[in-house]
């Protein structure tokens, strides 16, 4: 961010279950399964309604924003002096409070340690590939980072359609990996001493 704001409690992808709910909230209840998501959505805003935008006028991600958005306070304190909130999430603690249009409730069945990766890394990948590129059927795709980010846009490319997917990463090992989701084809830019495209 461009405002350092601490202390604070970092965290931005988790798993959770709702121990309480703020006045007014009825799309939650205490016991519900939750994914914290730090680009959330009031469902009002026109990029809400839109197909083609999630950035919510309300609940985008602002990392300089340190409290919640109804009162502009932070809701951590530690010997009477607060601590503030991190991208509406703050999920580097044992207890958070976030916006209810920072939540996503989930199915009680889905493991919390395995799906808190769809709160960002797979839904930031898997949706920039389906939702903003949108690859259409046997076209060629090029993925830059073969990370849990990588590996999500990867298989979203796949499920698209997508013909050949060129894996590119410093780190030859992530190819096998990177097969799993669709991967066709691996670029390594340092075997090569000329740009590659």
């Amino acid at each position: 961010g461009q405002t350092p704001v601490f202390p604070r409690i970092l965290g931005h992808e988790a798993g959770g279950i709702v121990e309480s709910v703020g006045e007014g909230v009825t799309e939650l209840a205490p016991g519900d399964h939750v994914l914290p998501v730090f680009t959330g959505e009031c469902k009002e805003c026109d990029h809400c309604k839109s197909e083609e935008s999630n950035m919510c006028d309300l609940l985008r991600i602002n990392v300089d924003r340190g409290v919640m958005i109804g009162d502009g306070k932070s809701r951590f304190t530690i010997k009477g002096k607060p601590i503030f909130h991190f991208v509406g999430t703050s999920t580097f603690s044992e207890y958070t409070v976030i916006h209810v249009g920072c939540l996503a409730k989930i199915n009680p069945e889905a493991p919390l340690d395995k799906v808190c990766i769809l709160s960002c890394g797979f839904s930031t990948g898997f949706g920039a590939t389906v939702n903003v590129a949108k690859p259409k059927k046997g076209q060629t795709v090029a993925i830059f980072g073969l990370g849990a980010v990588g590996l999500a846009a990867m298989e979203g490319a796949r499920l698209s359609g997508a013909s050949r997917i060129i894996g590119v990463d410093l780190n030859p090992a992530k190819f096998e990996q990177a097969k799993k989701f669709g991967c066709t084809d691996f670029v390594n830019p340092k075997d090569h001493s000329k740009p590659v495209h």
